[in-house]
């Protein structure tokens, strides 16, 4: 009964909220063009009355009929307008040809126009207004012709976009070097270039009722599974916002938790990264405006794997990777576990290595949690100082905040020596980490575990890791458990999560995933064989 009473409380509220005024796009959704050159002109001039960069250029064609050229200067390419639209239509006219079928009926002109006259590459007819006038916006140019009652769209748009550079957030050792720009196409592109099947599918969504960003989804027909495909395009067509204007939006709008410190769908600059990931059986989002790529679903695993792990020998991967893990671990716990030993349980220090404690300590008038407290906040200040501040600053204003500022401290007895180690190795052990939103999760979450150490000592470390484990265990992404394959088990999963097994052991896609096409390789192909030695490795009777 008290659900239902606040169900209805609900719908009463959303009822008398007011509802938003409806976008001229929303009007001329029904309106459609005329055969008046002038009626269908000033319909579209009245839109755009106020706007300065509104081009129009007026051209008589077979001496008597007034056609016109209507575009947005500041985002087309006039240069392209004169060359694909203008002077074909003029040359064309006035040739003794084309007089003859001036008389004919319009039906068979338009699509003469479409075939002998506009020869440009993406050319179609429209009558809808509210697709013309978005087509306008789009950067489009749209030829009128008086008699017609349909409208040409040329796609003129200006493309200006930056060259392809390697990524600055994701640094690679040995890999490809090249990155994500802000251009969709050029993105797909990308990833078309290193994918060269048909079963590569891209489907493209609008999402943004005022910025209309195109929201491509990318997965390989075969492989993904459907439901997962499905789960996308239903999360995406769900949202409902004026604006999208980066990656980072839809991932807020269409993960799982989105109350989770931790990040539940990988973003990457790297189009290396998201092959490999289709590979597997995942789905990239590209958003247009955005360097970033979302790859869903994602495991916590995936946020310490980088593109190189796959590019050397597997037995130094192992190493490293076990030393990001051992790193990510230190920057969380190390703080709240010197404050719990500090404060709550010295019995545990050596007897030489106390005396050191003790005498670095004397004369601090904080206690140890008050005092490791504030050197992290002003370390996280000091961070976002320097990532906020231009590259020139940038590299000066961090070194001269570790060395002035923190020897400063020490020599004023706000801070002792040893909590300055213990601090700078956890900020050093946080920058191990490849990605920046799991580091951030991980750096937010030491406040919340050193404020619960300094009141309950070991036992609120321990109930602070528990909660968090708890935490990790219930997030999912579309559905995978996010700390697959590890809970639950799943031991073929374990061979490229923590230690990198060699290349040739990793011949199945990830079973949480449950794609159509589970292994790499065909299963009833049989090894390569030795053309030196000209017999084949292959065991007798061996799959």
């Amino acid at each position: 009964m008290l659900f239902k009473k606040m169900k209805e409380k609900k719908k009463n509220v959303e009822s008398r909220k007011p509802k938003p005024p409806s976008t001229i796009l929303e009007k001329l959704k029904d309106a459609k063009t005329s055969k008046n050159l002038q009626e269908t002109i000033r319909v579209i001039e009245t839109i755009f009355s106020k706007d300065n960069d509104f081009g129009k250029r007026d051209i008589v064609i077979f001496e008597s009929i007034s056609s016109t050229v209507l575009f947005l200067d500041s985002i087309t390419d006039k240069e392209l307008i004169g060359k694909e639209i203008i002077k074909p239509l003029t040359e064309w006219t006035s040739q003794p040809e084309a007089m003859e079928n001036q008389n004919q009926n319009m039906d068979e002109f338009k699509t003469l126009v479409v075939k002998k006259v506009l020869y440009h590459a993406n050319v179609k007819m429209e009558s809808n207004l509210s697709k013309v006038v978005n087509s306008i916006l789009r950067g489009k140019a749209i030829l009128v012709i008086d008699g017609i009652d349909h409208v040409f769209i040329i796609d003129t748009a200006k493309t200006d976009k930056r060259s392809i550079a390697q990524p600055e957030t994701e640094q690679v050792i040995r890999g490809p070097r090249d990155g994500f720009i802000e251009n969709i196409q050029t993105n797909t592109a990308l990833i078309r270039s290193r994918l060269p099947i048909p079963e590569f599918r891209v489907k493209a969504i609008e999402i943004g009722t005022l910025t209309k960003s195109t929201v491509a989804v990318c997965y390989i027909d075969g492989i993904t599974n459907e439901a997962l495909i499905e789960d996308v395009m239903r999360r995406l067509s769900t949202i409902d916002v004026d604006r999208i204007l980066d990656a980072g939006y839809i991932e807020q709008f269409i993960q799982d938790n989105p109350r989770s410190p931790f990040p539940q769908i990988k973003s990457t600059e790297r189009p290396d990264v998201v092959v490999g990931n289709l590979v597997e059986g995942r789905v990239a989002l590209l958003v247009d405006g955005s360097p970033f790529a979302l790859i869903a679903p994602s495991t916590f695993s995936q946020f310490y794997h980088t593109s190189e792990d796959y590019n050397e020998r597997f037995i130094m991967v192992s190493i490293i990777r076990f030393v990001r893990i051992v790193a990510l671990l230190f920057s969380l716990i190390m703080p709240s576990l010197y404050v719990a030993i500090i404060s709550y349980h010295p019995e545990l220090i050596p007897t030489a290595f106390a005396v050191a404690v003790t005498s670095g300590r004397a004369g601090v008038p904080f206690p140890a949690v008050v005092e490791v407290f504030l050197l992290e906040a002003a370390m996280e200040i000091l961070r976002e100082a320097t990532v906020r501040m231009p590259k020139q600053v940038g590299g000066a204003l961090s070194i001269v905040g570790v060395l002035v500022v923190g020897q400063a401290a020490v020599e004023a007895g706000f801070v002792s020596p040893i909590t300055v180690v213990v601090i700078a190795l956890t900020s050093i052990g946080s920058f191990a980490t490849p990605s920046y939103n799991m580091a951030i999760g991980f750096r937010m979450l030491r406040f919340p575990l050193l404020i619960i150490t300094g009141l309950f000592g070991f036992y609120g470390l321990m109930l602070g890791l528990l909660f968090t484990c708890n935490h990790l265990l219930s997030l999912k992404s579309f559905g995978v458990p996010y700390l697959s394959p590890i809970a639950p088990a799943n031991f073929g999963g374990l061979k490229d999560t923590i230690f990198r097994a060699p290349l040739n052991w990793l011949l199945d896609r990830p079973e949480e995933l449950q794609t159509k096409n589970k292994r790499r390789i065909n299963p009833h192909d049989s090894k390569p064989s030795n053309p030196l030695l000209g017999k084949s490795h292959t065991k007798e009777g061996e799959d």
